[in-house]
């Protein structure tokens, strides 16, 4: 029970400040213009400190284990998401090539940084979120380097590099190898205080853009349309995927901290910056749209589920 009420504390503020971000925008507060440069913010500056924030002095990832085993995790969880999903959509032949691509791409990727980052804030600590980000490089590096190749046509190749050594990846690989040679012990306190007080705005931000572009998309997507997308997304990422990434802490030898990252990964729903790449590269912003809906409003009842499920399996 206490875990239950630790879990809904931490997943409330996301969906409330996700719903700030949608009023924002049908009030007028937060034009569509802003979009571009507050996405820039977020990711270059933002989002860039909360690494450096949550990395810097993390003695946990001065263990080499420890930044070589999380990424491979990482691009692991996604490649079977992308695998799993690609066969459930030619399976049940969802729509077209296009948009089983799209099917693929979005129901693959995990929410793993707004939703995670909080919970495991409150339930496991600082250490624990250090693991979280070196986990993400290697989702990021599934994202760019498989993901974004099912919906990009063959002239966007050009910018491959550009898209993939991005702020965030760089960042936690500067991040790390500071940490690791103990170079963040010469830097004066005020550096900490500047990249954690920014680093704190990153996800209250992003989310709050996040809303907007859900306030966006309610009004051109028909949600109620072609139900069984949503449907067979929800079984993939709230039900298949969950146990297969408990199942695999339970049965290999892993550290705490990444099997309490696993754990809380499992759990999650779709997420959520995927919708703004398919509407960047021309895809399926209607499937993109359902997906994510579904996902994220059922998660906030499968959420504790898997975590307490997942807790309990591997003894934390």
């Amino acid at each position: 029970m206490e875990t239950t009420y630790l879990v809904l504390v931490a997943v409330l503020p996301i969906f409330l400040i996700t719903g700030c971000g949608a009023l924002a925008r049908l009030f007028g507060w937060l034009d569509t213009n802003a979009d571009l440069s507050l996405m820039k913010l977020v990711i270059n500056l933002l989002y860039p400190a909360l690494i450096f924030s949550n990395i810097l002095g993390n003695d946990i990832l001065r263990e080499p284990i420890n930044l070589i085993i999380p990424p491979l995790f990482g691009l692991g969880t996604v490649l079977v998401g992308f695998a799993i999903s690609w066969i459930v959509a030619i399976k049940f032949k969802i729509g077209n090539s296009s948009e089983r691509r799209m099917f693929s791409f979005i129901t693959g990727i995990q929410n793993s940084t707004y939703f995670p980052l909080p919970i495991i804030y409150l339930l496991f600590g600082q250490e624990t979120v250090g693991i979280l980000l070196v986990f993400n490089l290697g989702v990021e590096v599934a994202i760019w380097l498989v993901g974004v190749g099912f919906i990009l046509s063959s002239e966007n190749l050009k910018t491959f590099f550009g898209r993939v050594v991005n702020a965030p990846v760089i960042a936690i690989l500067l991040a790390t190898w500071i940490n690791y040679f103990r170079y963040d012990q010469e830097l004066p306190d005020f550096v900490f205080k500047t990249i954690g007080v920014l680093g704190q705005c990153a996800i209250p931000l992003g989310l709050v853009l996040i809303g907007a572009i859900f306030a966006d998309l309610k009004t051109s997507v028909k949600v109620f349309t072609r139900i069984e997308i949503s449907v067979l997304a929800v079984v993939i990422r709230l039900a298949v995927l969950p146990l297969i990434f408990l199942l695999s802490a339970y049965f290999l030898s892993l550290t705490t901290e990444l099997e309490r990252v696993i754990v809380i990964q499992a759990a999650m729903p779709c997420a959520v910056f995927p919708i703004v790449l398919a509407k960047h590269f021309g895809g399926s912003s209607d499937i993109a749209f359902k997906i994510v809906l579904s996902t994220t409003l059922l998660s906030f009842l499968t959420i504790p589920f898997w975590i307490q499920a997942g807790i309990k399996l591997l003894g934390l």
